[in-house]
């Protein structure tokens, strides 16, 4: 490997881990499962030998206990400081905790950790992320509630916030508070622009999910290592609820979970210095992100994603190689939408392997932490395979942001990247005036049939006669009989207020 200048970031450590206990009351709360990641990802990078000097040797520092930041994404837990209770547990007191509120893309995450070690702000940076709602899940089926470490009052020293809208108020006021519906009303609107009939669809879409999730039986940290048959997930069932059409629970992704991630990312100065094995090191090539947001209802173009055509543009620039030259991939995969979204915008070959850790609905999505998980598990492949590449995209929202990043086990033939290209993405996304109440006719631009209290309503973003759009409902058991047998997209209906009817 050539000399490489001294602040070239690095991965040097990365775990993923599953808990399986079936007693709430002995299974590991979040910090606990984080702090147990970070333990895996310093043996990953070799730094037992490390821990064992630093205890022979008083001048020499162990990995962990010289992270100058350990940075957590906002999950489902109440602590108000998570990066300093899993400090307390590692032995990382002097680390400043960072706090990455939901909104942030996870690949801005690891750019700005990344970035920070490039200038010199920083030499060893901590990433872990982790849920516990299997054993939240198992604690309520007993009568118990899950304990957790005492939140205090100690704030974290920096807070990562998003700025923008996710939803606007005529989509809160139609009942679309929830993910599925909403990448429900994106899978449909890409249906009706591929000009797709409903059943061909249906198989299409069951047969990538199928394919994506059998990598899971090649990854120890997947949550479930069994893949589901494609007919399993097409058809609703007991088992297989319809949440939102065309969505089943086996679409979606398996937020009950118990895992963690973590990773450790230094320069190259301090990964020699501390002894690190080069072979064990991952170069990040790039990150490149778009954090330009527009709620759903108000894009022109329901089924694009603009961002991640920027975004894919940019990093094969800098790449100075195509996106699908990229041998090991994987595609953020909260539902099927936002994949087929990304294969579009990105040009990548869908017949080719989606993911390299089986996809959030097999191998677990964690709340705000899959694409830790997703780096672990890819750094694992890279070693595998010296010299390649692996692509790893991220989303943020309802497609409502995008990343991109690649890495390698070789370092690039440029300096590492990270840049955001949100502004220039702004400027390709068409956008519609969306009002919260209307009158008059329009037609229906996607939908997608829910059950609400065993009360099925269809809810659909209606392109009004005046060139305006609305989010409206129609709690009408006929027409969500036929909305999912036949299409709707294109139906003259009448609006008013917040709710429609056909003509």
């Amino acid at each position: 490997m050539p000399t490489l200048p001294a602040r070239t970031p690095v991965l040097v450590g990365a775990a993923a881990l599953c808990q399986r206990e079936e007693d709430p009351e002995r299974a590991l709360e979040p910090v606990d499962l984080m702090a147990e990641a970070l333990r895996r990802a310093a043996a990953d990078a070799g730094s037992e030998a490390l821990l064992r000097r630093a205890a022979a040797d008083a001048g020499s520092e162990a990995l962990l206990s010289r992270a100058d930041s350990i940075r957590v994404p906002r999950g489902m837990w109440p602590y108000r400081d998570p990066g300093r209770l899993v400090a307390e547990r590692i032995g990382a007191e002097r680390a400043r905790s960072v706090l990455t509120e939901l909104g942030i893309l996870q690949t801005s995450l690891f750019g700005r950790a990344l970035a920070d070690i490039a200038a010199g702000r920083e030499d060893v940076v901590l990433v872990t992320g982790g849920e516990a709602q299997d054993r939240a899940r198992r604690a309520r089926r007993s009568g118990l509630e899950a304990a957790h470490s005492t939140p205090g009052e100690a704030k974290p020293d920096e807070v990562v916030r998003p700025e923008g809208l996710i939803v606007n108020r005529a989509e809160i006021h139609a009942g679309l508070g929830s993910p599925v519906s909403q990448y429900a009303l994106i899978e449909n609107a890409l249906r009706a622009a591929d000009a797709q009939p409903l059943d061909a669809h249906r198989r299409e879409v069951a047969e990538l999910w199928a394919g994506l999730g059998r990598a899971a039986a090649e990854n120890p940290a997947a949550w479930s290592t069994l893949p589901v048959d494609a007919d399993e997930i097409r058809e609703p069932g007991e088992e297989n609820r319809m949440l939102a059409f065309p969505y089943n629970r086996l679409h979606c992704s398996q937020m009950n979970v118990d895992q963690a991630a973590a990773l450790i990312f230094t320069s190259a100065e301090t990964a020699e210095r501390l002894g690190v094995p080069r072979e064990r090191w991952i170069f990040p090539l790039a990150i490149v992100d778009s954090n330009h947001m527009t709620p759903l209802s108000e894009r022109r173009a329901l089924h694009r994603s603009p961002g991640f055509a920027r975004a894919g543009t940019r990093l094969a620039e800098h790449l100075g190689t195509d996106l699908e030259a990229i041998p090991h991939r994987e595609i953020y995969s909260c539902f099927p939408a936002a994949v087929r979204v990304q294969l579009r915008e990105l040009a990548l070959d869908p017949a080719r392997p989606l993911s390299v850790t089986g996809g959030m609905a097999v191998a677990g999505g964690p709340l705000n932490n899959f694409v830790i998980q997703a780096l672990a598990r890819m750094s694992e492949v890279l070693r595998k395979h010296p010299g390649e590449t692996g692509l790893v995209t991220a989303v943020s929202g309802l497609l409502s942001k995008q990343g991109v990043s690649a890495w390698s086990s070789r370092p690039g033939p440029r300096p590492f990247l990270f840049e955001d290209v949100g502004e220039r993405a702004a400027a390709d996304v068409a956008t519609v005036e969306v009002v919260e109440e209307a009158e008059g006719k329009g037609r229906i631009a996607t939908y997608t049939v829910m059950e609400d209290l065993e009360r099925p309503r269809v809810v659909a973003i209606a392109d009004l006669a005046d060139g305006r759009r609305a989010v409206v409902n129609a709690m009408d058991a006929e027409l969500a009989r036929r909305g999912v047998r036949e299409e709707l997209i294109g139906l003259p209906i009448r609006v008013s207020g917040r709710s429609f009817e056909s003509e």
